[in-house]
């Protein structure tokens, strides 16, 4: 089951990349984030408000437990960490082509198994180390075809604002297992609609904040906003996506690596989307990129069920 729903999961993010470049097209990044992180927090709020009043019984689906100041402050720490993934990654979308966005984030389950390798001292095998290697030289490939259309992996700041997005991603990835999984397993233990609800609604606080303190005394030199409906998109379809995320998850027998490697499967959706839609170029170099990539969880999965 919790397999269907990281498929599932991975359609929505793949349509969420979608939404995020029709939207930051011509618009600055600050207030489309702060109205993502507002839209994303309207879903949850009532949810939050109605356990606490008891509209929502406790065992619901959609019931938010009472969390003590020490958890509140874990979530805190995921909201800052998948805040900073998301602003590097809003500003590398808008000034790049989304068929080369999408397969650079599509290598953070192999960050994801590094991290598990450096934090948590696991051993690869085989596959696995295959499956390191296959992304790795589709990364260098990608570099290469970036240069067709003057993107100079080594030298391009947008290019660092994605890679820097995909690791912090992953460094999420890794703590969200930690949060969601019971303390005989290492971790937690947390609610997953608590973790959910509670993380947007602290990141509108700390979007908020930098909407009032840094853009708004700047806007006059900043891109005019103008208002997008895909902007609603963004937040609907992360929502959906995380709520299908965090439920695979919260399964005893849900593996994150697993669950990472098949969320990544959302390329497929902008890669195709990027190809029609926006009409990008080096399609077919880029299309080999990606099958390099693909190839790479394919052989992560089979390592990790060895």
């Amino acid at each position: 089951m919790w397999l269907v729903l990281a498929f599932c999961s991975a359609a929505l993010l793949g349509l969420y990349d979608v939404c995020k470049k029709t939207s930051l097209q011509a618009n600055p990044v600050i207030p489309v984030l702060t109205l993502n992180t507002l839209f994303c927090t309207l879903i949850f709020l009532p949810m939050i408000i109605g356990s606490a009043l008891g509209c929502i019984s406790q065992g619901a689906l959609l019931y938010v437990p009472h969390l003590d100041a020490a958890a509140h402050g874990l979530i805190l720490l995921k909201a800052l960490l998948v805040l900073s993934s998301w602003m590097l990654g809003y500003i590398g979308i808008k000034y790049l082509p989304i068929t080369i966005v999408g397969p650079i984030n599509a290598t953070r389950p192999v960050m994801v198994l590094i991290g598990a390798v450096l934090i948590f001292g696991e051993r690869l095998n085989l596959w696995q180390w295959a499956g390191v290697a296959v992304a790795i030289l589709s990364f260098f490939l990608l570099s290469k075809t970036g240069r067709k259309e003057g993107i100079r992996f080594g030298h391009n700041k947008w290019i660092a604002c994605i890679v820097l997005a995909a690791v912090l991603g992953a460094m999420s990835g890794l703590y969200d297992k930690y949060l969601l999984a019971p303390a005989d397993a290492g971790g937690v233990g947390l609610d997953k609609m608590a973790v959910q609800s509670w993380y947007n609604l602290y990141q509108l606080i700390l979007m908020t904040l930098v909407l009032l303190l840094y853009w708004i005394p700047r806007r006059d030199r900043e891109t005019p906003f103008s208002w997008r409906w895909t902007i609603i998109g963004i937040s609907v379809a992360l929502s959906a996506a995380d709520f299908l995320y965090f439920y695979a998850l919260s399964m005893p027998d849900a593996m994150i690596s697993i669950v990472s490697m098949v969320r990544r499967a959302s390329v497929l959706v902008s890669f195709t989307v990027g190809a029609i839609v926006f009409r990008e170029h080096h399609l077919k170099a880029k299309a080999v990129d990606l099958a390099l990539v693909l190839l790479s969880m394919i052989l992560l999965a089979i390592g990790s069920q060895a």
